[in-house]
């Protein structure tokens, strides 16, 4: 059976941090259409004004943070202790658990290209200890078909495994195509799967999809075309099917679970986990 394409979201330009530049694809409205998938940011900006400022240290609670890079450079630190920084084709995972402070700087670089995805955490893994993890696609499977890649940065494919998320099961995989190469690919029954074009036009079963747009698509087959050369991310997960209070940085169950987290942000008793001895 042919996926079909369940719904495109063209991103929308905004600002967020201190004041980054940044297309915003998914957010509050998609909750439930990209269920566990919460939020989703694209960089673009060859203007360092644009993400200069960055995003200084702020909190998290409930949620994994997953970062992109495919060119430029980001800092990441935090109250666990952490201070990494990832260049191109790497990735940064956080689940943020029961609590972290952290911040995501950025150098000064000809262009900075990438993605943030917030994956939400379920339920009883909302409170879980804070983690970080990098990583490159020196550290991962490769597959190729002619000129194309898919590099699985997390998840599985065919018979090739990359990083094996603790909580949710997510397909991440981005894949560089040259203009005119074809890969036929499935989407999982089960699973809610969505493609992002970072980079590049593509058609999917014969419906064109622009850059810098999300498409959400049903299980079943689905042939990608290139129609310029371009960098995909394909991100798949299950769904949690679970009811989502959202404030800002931090996302839980009910509202009241929310405004506890809120109200020990104020008497400083947010961070449950401290810096590992």
């Amino acid at each position: 059976m042919k996926a079909k394409i369940l719904k495109k979201l063209k991103g929308q330009e905004t600002k967020d941090g201190a004041g980054v530049k940044l297309i915003r694809i998914l957010n509050t409205s998609t909750i439930e259409s990209h269920d566990p998938f919460l939020m989703l940011d694209s960089f673009d900006s060859t203007n360092y004004e644009d993400y200069k400022a960055g995003f200084p240290t702020h909190p998290h609670r409930g949620i994994e943070t997953i970062t992109y890079l495919s060119k430029g450079q980001v800092t990441h630190k935090d109250s666990m202790g952490n201070e990494k920084t990832i260049g191109p084709k790497m990735i940064q995972w956080m689940t943020a658990g029961s609590g972290i402070m952290h911040s995501e700087m950025f150098a000064e670089e000809d262009r900075l290209l990438g993605l943030q995805l917030w994956l939400n955490l379920p339920k009883e893994n909302k409170m879980t200890h804070p983690f970080y993890k990098e990583v490159s696609d020196k550290d991962i499977p490769i597959l190729e078909e002619g000129s194309t890649k898919i590099k699985i940065y997390s998840g599985s494919l065919a018979d090739k495994e990359g990083f094996k998320p603790k909580y949710n099961p997510l397909d991440y995989f981005v894949i560089e195509m040259k203009k005119g190469e074809k890969l036929q690919f499935e989407s999982k029954v089960g699973y809610t799967s969505h493609l992002f074009t970072l980079l590049g036009e593509v058609k999917v079963n014969e419906d064109t999809i622009s850059e810098k747009t999300d498409a959400l698509l049903s299980s079943g087959s689905l042939t990608i075309e290139a129609l310029s050369d371009c960098e995909l991310v394909w991100m798949a997960s299950k769904p949690l099917k679970e009811p989502v209070a959202w404030g800002g940085p931090i996302v839980m169950n009910t509202e009241e679970e929310l405004q506890l987290a809120f109200r020990e942000l104020r008497d400083g008793s947010f961070i449950k986990d401290k810096i590992d001895e």
